[in-house]
């Protein structure tokens, strides 16, 4: 990791967003050195996602969470020129954002929305790949909330969570094809699987695609809340099994993998960024009272 960490220098970095203290983008190095403001003003951001090549910084915006009114905006990677690419109204409550270089699309959760969506990276061609509710009466049933996402290219599926009531142990984690099957409604695809149920509160999902390894954040209550988790993605015997990595968290939210440099990154609401190993050894806090904290990216940026 050392060798690493000393061929990527200053082109390495994480982009945080913080929720409180009027909506902010950050970014900073893995050490938690050269903290940077990049963008302010975001209406509850929660999800984060980095296109190194294109030069873009993406991330999505809450609003206000009972009214119509999430967004997503894209900014270059120093701040600048922002703009938002999918209009408030187009999306609910928008939350963890992941960007799949294999398609070029961003993908992210609809909390009230009750959602799995994606769009292209100018932000049109909007598309809902699952519906889990629709309307208000569904809306108020908090297991119907979608909030992380992550694709798997590879293997050819979509994952994301529902995480339930605070602290209800009713959070699932779920699976299903990239595309809903030729004529069935997102609302009734008939390959959605579920692969974890009863969990506290999952939150936020990452893939390592060559350990072929799930990762997920749950801000629950513990023993099994307030945790980072992770399972294998192809199961010898099909029964889907998870360990927990770390724990005593402050509501964990954000989680971001470089398998490069074998080493996790994981937000939580009481305002700390930690670094660990990707089985959860060496862990240690390297950021401290920066708000409330949600998503988080790793990306390394090229050479100028």
């Amino acid at each position: 990791m050392g060798g690493r960490a000393s061929v990527a220098g200053d082109r390495e970095r994480l982009f945080v967003l913080e929720a409180s203290g009027g909506g902010r983008l950050f970014s900073v190095h893995p050490d938690g050195s050269g903290r940077t403001v990049l963008v302010t003003g975001c209406r509850i951001p929660d999800g984060v996602a980095v296109d190194t090549g294109a030069g873009h910084v993406y991330w999505t915006n809450m609003g206000v969470p009972p009214e119509n009114d999430g967004s997503v905006e894209r900014a270059d990677l120093d701040g600048g020129n922002r703009t938002t690419i999918v209009p408030e109204g187009v999306t609910h409550t928008p939350k963890q954002l992941h960007l799949e270089a294999a398609d070029r699309k961003l993908y992210w959760g609809d909390r009230e929305g009750m959602r799995v969506m994606r769009c292209d990276l100018d932000g049109s061609n909007v598309e809902t790949l699952v519906r889990t509710g629709e309307g208000d009466d569904d809306r108020r049933d908090e297991t119907n909330w979608c909030v992380g996402v992550a694709v798997d290219p590879v293997g050819g599926h979509l994952y994301w969570s529902q995480k339930g009531p605070g602290d209800a142990g009713r959070g699932r984690i779920l699976r299903a094809g990239l595309a809903p099957p030729a004529g069935q409604p997102p609302d009734r695809r008939g390959d959605v699987e579920v692969l974890f149920e009863g969990l506290p509160e999952p939150i936020d999902l990452e893939l390592d695609l060559r350990a072929r390894a799930l990762y997920w954040t749950d801000r629950g209550d513990p023993p099994r809340g307030n945790t980072v988790n992770r399972a294998p993605l192809d199961p010898l015997d099909g029964r889907w099994t998870s360990e927990i990595l770390l724990t005593h968290l402050m509501e964990g939210i954000g989680i971001a993998l470089d398998p490069d440099g074998g080493r996790m990154y994981v937000t939580d609401l009481g305002g700390s960024v930690y670094a660990a190993g990707l089985d959860g050894s060496e862990r240690r806090e390297i950021l401290a009272a920066q708000g409330n904290l949600t998503g988080i990216a790793h990306a390394v940026l090229h050479a100028a």
